[in-house]
C-alpha cells in the first residue's frame, strides 16, 4: 500500500446536548451505532474514527444552538476536546435554523476562535434510530464529517459551470437531490448524470453510499496539510 493511502486514524469525541424533555431519547447504544456508520463509510477513503469520548449533557439552550450563536460558542468553550486533528461531533436535540447539520472546514493557521468552533454539528434525530424520517441512518454525520476533511458539495455553485465541488472524477450537478430517485441529471449537457448516491449531496441515508476516488484524495491532503499533528 502506498503511503497515501495508508490509514489515517482519528480520534473522535462525541457530545450529545438536549433539552429536559429529551435527555433519555438519544443512547449510547446510538452513539456507537453511528461510530460504526463512520467508519462504514470512510474506510475506502482512508480513514478510521476511534471514539475517544462521549459525553451527554443536559442544557437547553445549548440543545438548539444556530451557527455562529452565543450558545454554540459557549456549548463549544466547554465541551470541544482534542486537537484541530480531532474530530468533536455534537447532536443537538434541537438545533435551530431548520438544519440537519453543519460543519467548519479546514483552515491553515486557525486562530484561538476557530480552534473553538471546528466540529460538526447535528440534529440528534439523525443518529441511527432516530426520529428524522429519510435521514436517520447516520449520514448526516458522514456527509457534516466531509466538511471537515474539506470536501464540498457535489452540487456545490448549483450551476452547470464553474469548478463545483473542486473534485475531477463528481459529475457537474446544479441543483442537491430530494429523496433517493432512480437517477437525476441536472446539467444534462455535460458528461455524467448527478451524484445521487454521494454522501455529499443531499439524498435520503437509504441512498447514499460513496466516496469517489478523487474526493478521497482531496480528503487525505487537506487532512495531511491542515489536521494531522495540529
Amino acid at each position: 500500500m502506498v503511503a497515501s493511502a495508508a490509514t489515517r486514524n482519528v480520534d473522535t469525541y462525541i457530545h450529545v446536548v438536549t433539552s429536559q424533555s429529551k435527555k433519555d431519547k438519544y443512547t449510547q447504544e446510538m452513539v456507537e451505532d453511528q461510530m460504526e456508520v463512520m467508519n462504514e463509510a470512510y474506510a475506502s477513503m482512508g480513514f478510521s474514527f476511534t471514539t475517544a469520548g462521549v459525553d451527554f449533557t443536559v442544557q437547553s439552550s445549548w440543545a438548539a444552538a444556530t451557527p455562529g450563536s452565543n450558545e454554540e460558542i459557549d456549548m463549544k468553550k466547554e465541551l470541544r476536546q482534542g486537537s484541530y486533528g480531532d474530530l468533536n461531533l455534537y447532536f443537538l436535540s434541537d438545533l435551530g435554523g431548520g438544519l440537519l447539520g453543519f460543519c467548519y472546514f479546514p483552515t491553515s493557521n486557525p486562530d484561538a476562535n476557530m480552534q473553538v468552533l471546528d466540529g460538526c454539528i447535528h440534529l440528534a434525530g439523525s443518529l441511527p434510530g432516530g426520529e428524522v424520517n429519510g435521514y436517520n441512518e447516520g449520514m448526516t454525520a458522514v456527509h457534516e464529517s466531509g466538511h471537515w476533511f474539506g470536501l464540498y458539495h457535489t452540487f456545490e455553485g448549483n450551476s452547470c459551470s464553474g469548478s463545483g465541488d473542486q473534485v475531477g472524477d463528481t459529475p457537474i450537478q446544479s441543483q442537491p437531490t430530494s429523496g433517493c430517485p432512480a437517477s437525476q441529471d441536472s446539467c444534462p449537457d455535460s458528461p455524467g448524470t448527478d451524484n445521487i448516491h454521494n454522501y455529499m449531496d443531499y439524498s435520503t441515508d437509504e441512498c447514499l453510499t460513496e466516496f469517489t476516488s478523487g474526493q478521497s484524495q482531496r480528503a487525505r491532503s487537506l487532512f495531511d496539510s491542515f489536521r494531522a499533528g495540529k
